[in-house]
């Protein structure tokens, strides 16, 4: 037996009264119990009878035995599930069951095989430039040009550089429906969005349809995965540079300025023509009422005068002379009836210097004369 005493006895074998394997019990006397030192002496010996040809003792080798199967078994019937992977089992090469995370059961290879694919990874493809790795998505360290450069409606070229960001959300379909999922979702990336581009013009690509570009290439990449049956969920994507190509860039900026200019001046017109256009229509309003008013004036006084002349040629009719003599006297009331004058009575202070107040002569304020 293994761990035999000095003095030939059995394995562990007591003194006195039924001791522990050290010898003695706690409440008896005589020999203590041995070293570790002496313990690993005792030990190396052992393995060195092994290593000599001096056999296993039968109990150890089915001990290691024991374990050695039961580890075997472990793995072999055994796999564990990350808490961001999907384990997706085969037998003999058919889908039969996905297992969430955890510790599970299966029969070993060939029988049944594991997959796990990470499905609460976002996934990143890069189309028009390339980062490095570990760097920032969408910090580009080389351009794509034959990635980039799409040809947009009206016949510009543009040169594009965009990310998309997608997921696992069908284990199944994505490992057996498509071949090389980052390779699918590169081209269908790419070809989406020169889909996109040749149905637009340049200039809200470049100003202010960014995000409708980007909402429209998901949509219809998402649309063709589905087609595909590829289990990808596209979650965004994201435009880094939309830019003319760069040998042009310099004549498309001038181009820009010149359009800008354009818009500024046709914006000023058109605030002054909105300005302008409502006064003059007032005013021609106001000319054609005030011509109205004068023709009804004209009009009313022409009739008033050829009222008056009637009646006075009626009463002439009747007394010319006394019609003769009142007109005369009407006409010199209102010649004279605005003027300053003195008369003189001839008749009367003949030889005495009129007294004429030359101060009471002068023009009056606001009147003008010579």
């Amino acid at each position: 037996m293994p761990w035999n005493n000095q003095s030939g006895g059995g394995g562990w074998k007591g003194g006195g009264n039924g001791g522990g394997p050290w010898g003695q019990g706690p409440t008896g006397g005589g020999g203590q119990p041995p070293d570790l030192e002496e313990m690993l002496k005792r030990g190396q010996d052992k393995v060195k009878q092994v290593m000599h040809g001096g056999g296993v003792p039968g109990p150890l080798l089915f001990l290691v035995a024991i374990i050695a199967g039961a580890i075997i078994a472990w793995q072999a019937f055994t796999f564990r599930v990350e808490p961001d992977e999907l384990g997706v089992v085969m037998r003999f090469g058919a889908y039969i069951r996905q297992d969430p995370p955890g510790l599970h059961f299966r029969w070993p290879y060939p029988i049944e095989e594991v997959r796990k694919p990470k499905v609460t990874r976002q996934n990143i493809i890069e189309i028009g430039m390339r980062t490095a790795p570990g760097g920032r998505p969408g910090a580009p360290v080389r351009d794509e040009r034959a990635e980039s450069l799409m040809l947009t409606g009206d016949e510009n070229i543009v040169d594009i550089d965009f990310v998309v960001f997608w997921r696992i959300k069908d284990a199944e379909k994505y490992l057996f429906n498509i071949q090389n999922p980052d390779t699918t979702v590169k081209d269908v990336a790419e070809s989406a969005m020169r889909e996109v581009v040749g149905e637009s013009e340049i200039q809200p690509i470049l100003t202010q349809d960014r995000q409708k570009t980007e909402e429209a290439v998901r949509t219809l990449m998402q649309s063709t995965l589905d087609t595909y049956g590829a289990g990808i969920r596209i979650d965004q994507v994201k435009l880094q540079k939309v830019d003319p190509p760069g040998e042009v860039i310099d004549a498309f900026r001038d181009v820009q300025a010149a359009r800008a200019d354009q818009e500024r001046l046709q914006n000023e017109a058109d605030a002054y023509a909105n300005k302008i256009v409502p006064e003059a229509r007032g005013d021609a309003q106001r000319i054609l009422q005030a011509a109205e008013g004068y023709k009804q004036k004209v009009v009313n006084e022409s009739k008033g005068d050829t009222s008056r002349f009637l009646q006075v040629y009626d009463q002439y009719k009747n007394a010319p002379e006394v019609t003769r003599k009142r007109m005369f006297l009407e006409t010199m009331e209102r010649v004279l009836g605005g003027t300053d004058k003195i008369i003189l009575d001839s008749k009367s202070g003949q030889g005495v210097v009129p007294y004429l107040p030359l101060d009471k002569l002068q023009p009056k304020s606001g009147q003008g004369g010579n």
